[in-house]
């Protein structure tokens, strides 16, 4: 079948994914091993992003994408300096059509101080993570301001600068950890679910991945701004960097607020109920990682010579017309590597609850084909290495966002729909 409306997701999927009051035993399922290919046969809706046009649809730089329950793309687009707060989110309807935008720098509520990402409710909320502010910022369904949300006192940088996904239900995203924290479970890598019903952030963990032995090497960073210089090394104590080829923590929420997460290297993906850390499903293949060898090592080693130590330096002109330096530098220590190369690299899951998945590709660090499951753990198909990503956004009824770029780095937004067996 080409396309048509998704199917959701089966019942009998979806009640393993309902928290019981007793506790349910572990499932693992085992997929085969042998590839069964398929074609990426998407019909394509309409494409959004030119290099000369109206003001709405000239992109500087599509940092994410996202859709609400109605088909209506989200575009979060910014500037392409890392420091600039110029942002704003572009709103299309499920014909293409500009329907509007809002979001503007500056420092009160409802201006952009350092947004870093975007998460699309159902029902058109749209919630800004606002580095700079500290807090998430809310924004109704017609792009009114509606409030902040401050982080926790507790969330470093290196927290806030991981993914984070909205919960399908509203009212709350998700975010993967980094681990090694305080607080943090020894040996983990939590999954916390950050309310935002309140003034803060209220947290709490619904997943508890595995966090692999690290190294106690320590980073040595300063920062220097306006003229004076700090060191932010203390700010790194106690975090220990993870090792080249370490596992990431992939996370995808299912449509009922469940998540299914790969933490390890193996072809191993771990599903949960809504609110609930305890692993009720584990899909896996007999895909097996690669160990690292020496070779690897060295040539990684190699490539590394010299770029240990990072710097960017700069400056800006104050209100009295002085020039003074900004910058940092970042001094890395020797690498430390995990014994194999991770199976997984990728990792989401679709409003239907389909799981895609991307393997490694030839060489260590490359992408490679994709994989398509349900979260029953049967095995719809693989599309071969490069013949298609892994979306940048799922929506309803098949609808499927993938930023694009052209060979002049011009950033453009294509909406496709997926067959109904994939979506």
């Amino acid at each position: 079948m080409k396309t048509g409306i998704c199917l959701p997701i089966t019942a009998t999927a979806a009640a393993l994914l309902v928290p019981t009051p007793t506790l349910v035993a572990q499932q693992v399922v085992e997929v085969t091993a042998r590839d069964r290919h398929i074609e990426p046969d998407f019909d394509e809706v309409y494409r959004v992003g030119v290099i000369e046009g109206e003001t709405w649809e000239m992109f500087a730089e599509v940092k994410s994408v996202g859709f609400d329950g109605a088909g209506n793309l989200y575009v979060f687009d910014r500037s392409g300096d890392a420091n600039s707060s110029d942002a704003r989110i572009v709103v299309f309807d499920r014909t293409g059509a500009f329907v509007r935008e809002f979001g503007s720098a500056g420092e009160g509520p409802g201006e952009f101080k350092d947004p870093r990402d975007i998460l699309v409710y159902r029902d058109g909320t749209t919630v800004v993570e606002d580095n700079g502010h500290d807090a998430y910022q809310i924004f109704d369904p017609s792009g009114m301001f509606v409030r902040m949300v401050r982080m926790a006192e507790t969330d470093s940088k290196l927290v806030v600068l991981t993914d984070v996904f909205a919960d399908p239900r509203g009212g709350a995203v998700y975010k993967p950890g980094h681990g090694g924290r305080a607080g943090d479970a020894p040996g983990s890598r939590p999954v916390t679910r950050l309310g935002l019903a309140g003034e803060e952030v209220d947290t709490d963990t619904v997943a508890l991945g595995w966090l692999p032995p690290r190294g106690d090497e320590e980073i040595e960073a300063d920062i220097q701004v306006l003229g004076g210089s700090f060191s932010l090394s203390d700010a790194f104590k106690g975090v220990a960097l993870p090792t080249e080829f370490e596992p990431e923590l992939l996370v995808g929420v299912m449509p009922d607020g469940g998540l299914v997460y790969s933490d390890s290297s193996a072809y191993a993906l771990k599903i949960t109920p809504p609110e609930n850390p305890e692993v009720r499903r584990i899909i896996t293949r007999p895909i097996h990682p690669e160990p690292v060898t020496e070779s690897i090592r060295k040539g990684y080693r190699e490539r590394r010579a010299g770029r240990r130590t990072r710097t960017d330096t700069s400056s800006v002109t104050t209100d009295q017309g002085e020039r003074v330096p900004i910058g940092f530098s970042l001094e890395l220590p020797e690498p430390t590597f995990f014994p194999e190369i991770p199976v997984v690299r990728a990792l989401s899951a679709t409003w239907e609850g389909r799981l895609w998945v991307q393997r490694r590709g030839e060489e260590p660090r490359s992408d490679g084909p994709v994989d398509i499951l349900n979260a029953e753990g049967d095995y719809l198909g693989t599309f071969r290495t490069g013949t298609t990503k892994i979306p940048d956004a799922f929506g309803p009824d098949g609808l499927a966002a993938f930023i694009e770029l052209d060979e002049f780095e011009v950033a453009s937004v294509v909406v496709r729909r997926l067959p109904e067996a994939m979506c």
